[in-house]
């Protein structure tokens, strides 16, 4: 039987279209399937679009502390509907920008649903086409790309209805600005809305189930960004577990067991952020044999499965949940498959959450490192004490690094702070490069930067820090 393509990737968002991007590039005929939008969730109704409203809101709020900054601007105000409209705006560019990529590298996009079958060398990829009729393909390789959607819990009423109960998708396209919110889960999907509405002036209260908000995060950020946000007017409910969510007249009503005891709150509409499911349903994963953990595919460290010729990346085949994370395994994937790729790298994977302050991260925690086992040094650096955050008026947060006691290897490193999340990667790159505290020491940060503030920790680690 001929074959109709070298790889076919199901899905495009930023692992998918990354990955198809280099199989072409690696001279590889390549198929991209898509039921919806180029890009995915990540670039039209995710990453890319939440952070064009995040800045609108942080702009608001700068404008209304501009005597801060000895400037007037008096009664600032906002348009809903044009914050809103930028947002897609934003995004239509980028799912633009992703189908002349395609274009590029010659890459055929088929839109539609699809669904797969038995064969060899691979499964066969049955599509049922958007406009109208079905396509059946067989390829050598097929790359399972399709991410997740938000996980919802019926029994308790936690289902977006798209009026009052929102999903992450409802909340970037009300229609009109809720005067209050309650935010249900406090991860960094949850965090961003939360942080998004109150800059807009919403009543906002984020219920956390767990002890701690962002229970990702180390400790010390996790009750910094919690400090911080109060400072905003987020008021939070920790250690509460939503047993209900329902319409009221007005709004919504939640019921909470905090403490053994139970209690109500209302607000005119809700978020539940309450982490994601991935999506495997109606692909022929069953039929196939493909192997499935907790909801997500199973691979080995190259990304394949353990059916012939079939790879899983992203959010499809588990956590983290992160765009970056897909497009690296994506790349590393098909390099695998061209016999280009060296053995997987455990790459540390950053993470990110743009609320005001910002928080980022790599590696382990502290309280992870010393349950490893390990012996550490701990640095801590506040931006209060980093000239270029005074200039700014950004001296919110601070960097802590955490190093191995024997062998100097930076383990993590956590920050809280305006910007943070475009100065993580410099901690990504070090431990990538298994750089100990001696290299990190000799690097020439620049000033005045809020990134000396990472050189500061990485030395107060060792007892040398020079401006506190």
């Amino acid at each position: 039987m001929a074959l109709d393509f070298d790889l076919i990737v199901i899905g495009s968002g930023p692992g998918g279209y990354t990955a198809a991007i280099r199989a072409a590039q690696l001279g590889m005929k390549t198929a991209i399937v898509e039921r919806e939008l180029l890009g995915g969730i990540c670039l039209n109704w995710g990453c890319i679009p939440t952070k064009a409203l995040l800045k609108s809101g942080e702009i608001f709020e700068t404008m209304n502390h501009a005597a801060d900054y000895g400037l007037i601007a008096e009664k600032p105000t906002y348009d809903f509907a044009k914050v809103i409209d930028r947002s897609r705006k934003v995004a239509k560019q980028l799912n633009g920008g992703v189908g002349f990529l395609m274009k590029k590298n010659k890459i055929e996009v088929i839109e539609g649903v699809a669904r797969m079958e038995k064969g060899d060398p691979a499964p066969k990829v049955v599509v049922d086409l958007r406009a109208g009729g079905s396509r059946t393909l067989q390829c050598k390789y097929v790359i399972l790309a399709t991410g997740a959607r938000a996980k919802e819990i019926p029994a308790i009423g936690l289902v977006g209805d798209g009026d009052r109960i929102w999903t992450y998708r409802d909340a970037m396209t009300p229609k009109a600005h809720p005067a209050s919110l309650l935010v249900i889960g406090s991860g960094a999907i949850g965090l961003e809305f939360a942080s998004f509405y109150r800059a807009l002036g919403s009543n906002v209260t984020v219920i956390e189930a767990l002890d701690r908000i962002l229970p990702v995060e180390d400790e010390e950020i996790s009750a910094a960004a919690q400090k911080a946000l109060e400072k905003r007017g987020i008021k939070f409910r920790i250690s509460a577990k939503v047993t209900k969510l329902a319409k009221s007249k007005d709004g919504v009503t939640v019921t909470l067991d905090a403490s053994g005891k139970s209690e109500t709150l209302e607000a005119e509409r809700a978020i539940v952020a309450v982490g994601i499911d991935a999506n495997i349903e109606k692909l022929g994963l069953d039929t196939l044999g493909v192997k499935i953990d907790r909801g997500h595919v199973v691979t080995d460290p190259h990304c394949a499965t353990n059916v012939k010729g079939l790879y899983a990346i992203g959010d499809v085949a588990g956590p983290p949940w992160l765009a970056h994370k897909a497009s690296h395994e994506g790349v590393h994937c098909v390099e695998h498959i061209a016999g280009k790729a060296g053995p997987p790298i455990k790459a540390p994977i950053p993470g990110c959450t743009y609320t005001t302050p910002q928080v980022a991260s790599i590696g382990l925690t502290e309280t992870q490192a010393k349950k490893d086992g390990r012996k550490v040094k701990v640095g801590r650096f506040p931006f209060r004490a980093n000239g270029k955050a005074i200039a700014s008026n950004e001296t919110e947060g601070f960097v802590k690094t955490i190093f191995d006691e024997q062998t100097g290897a930076l383990l993590g490193a956590h920050m809280i702070g305006g910007e943070v999340t475009e100065m993580i990667q410099g901690f990504a790159l070090a431990m990538t490069l298994e750089a100990t505290e001696a290299e990190i020491m000799a690097t020439v940060f620049p000033h005045p930067t809020m990134s000396e503030a990472m050189h500061e920790a990485s030395l107060d680690a060792y007892g040398i820090v020079l401006n506190t």
